[in-house]
């Protein structure tokens, strides 16, 4: 879902329709989190262009800077985020919050949390957030220990194909201070966020599949394998798996009693992700296709197809 850019340009109304949990799983704290944030961030890069949002006290409508800074936020344990069609991916999230003595991080509305950002902090192409805030345990009278998860769902358009790859990673903390933001008494002026960006996070990627099939089976020794296969990987704008075209994926062997595979050769993939080869049968074992992998797609091994060689 394309957050920021909606959060700084759009109405209200449509800043919060941004953020609404898809029915299928929605709760109501999620519901109550992310319209939070939603009105609290329209507010505040409304009133500072879209840059980070450093003020120290609120001009006329908008947020005050909230004396809060994030560190050591570490994304998936540092590993790729794949990505499929359908399945909801919780990607859990650490971090250090570091605050000042005047803020109450164990206040019932002081909510915080983890996102995702690709393109530049000021201006993203696209933002991932959480259903929920993070779980902070206090650790000093200035510091917490918090997790969070960030939530994505490909099935509800949250991902374009154009986003796989490099992101960022970034910290949230609002201090609600006791206001509502559903009442119509609400004021924003009284309201704390702290908006930090320009933290590693490792790529979010489009999950991949392979599969193999060496035919014919059984086979004479010395006699000719056709290997087929393909790779795909997720659309995320169809909902479908589509062929990974112009792709180097090896053919690998191992004999029957072994658990080591070997290369025999190297196999591109046609216009539709497909893979033919052929090799000579020699002794009973496991083929397989093995890809090492993109930036914006994992690695993917198929599982061996066992040959009989008579």
């Amino acid at each position: 879902m394309r957050i920021r850019a909606t959060v700084a340009a759009a109405t209200g109304a449509l800043a919060l329709s941004a953020f609404v949990v898809p029915a299928a799983h929605a709760a109501d704290s999620a519901s109550s989190y992310r319209a939070d944030v939603a009105k609290v961030l329209e507010a505040a890069h409304s009133a500072s262009g879209k840059t980070a949002f450093t003020a120290t006290t609120a001009a006329d409508d908008a947020p005050y800077a909230l004396n809060v800074t994030f560190s050591n936020i570490k994304v998936n344990n540092g590993k790729a985020i794949p990505v499929g069609t359908t399945n909801h991916v919780a990607v859990p999230v650490t971090y250090t919050l570091t605050h000042g003595t005047d803020v109450k991080i164990t206040a019932a509305d002081f909510q915080t949390g983890p996102y995702l950002y690709k393109g530049t902090f000021g201006d993203p192409d696209n933002e991932l957030f959480g259903d929920d805030p993070a779980k902070c345990t206090v650790t000093s009278t200035t510091t917490a220990s918090c997790k969070g998860n960030i939530d994505i769902y490909p099935a509800e358009g949250y991902l374009l194909n154009s986003d796989a790859g490099a992101w960022k990673a970034a910290g949230l903390a609002i201090a609600l201070n006791g206001q509502n933001p559903e009442s119509s008494s609400f004021d924003i002026t009284k309201v704390g966020i702290a908006d930090q960006g320009g933290f590693t996070s490792p790529n979010v990627q489009r999950y991949s599949k392979l599969t193999v099939n060496a035919s014919p089976e059984p086979v004479r020794k010395g006699k000719t394998l056709t290997v087929t296969g393909k790779l795909s990987r997720a659309n995320w704008e169809t909902n479908k798996y589509a062929g990974y075209t112009g792709q180097s994926v090896q053919l690998q062997f191992r004999k029957k009693n072994s658990t080591t595979y070997t290369t025999v050769k190297t196999v591109k993939t046609d216009g539709y992700g497909n893979l033919k080869t052929t090799t000579k049968a020699s002794v009973d074992g496991y083929y397989r296709y093995s890809f090492a992998g993109t930036s914006t797609t994992p690695a993917v091994k198929a599982a061996g197809d066992y040959v009989d060689v008579k």
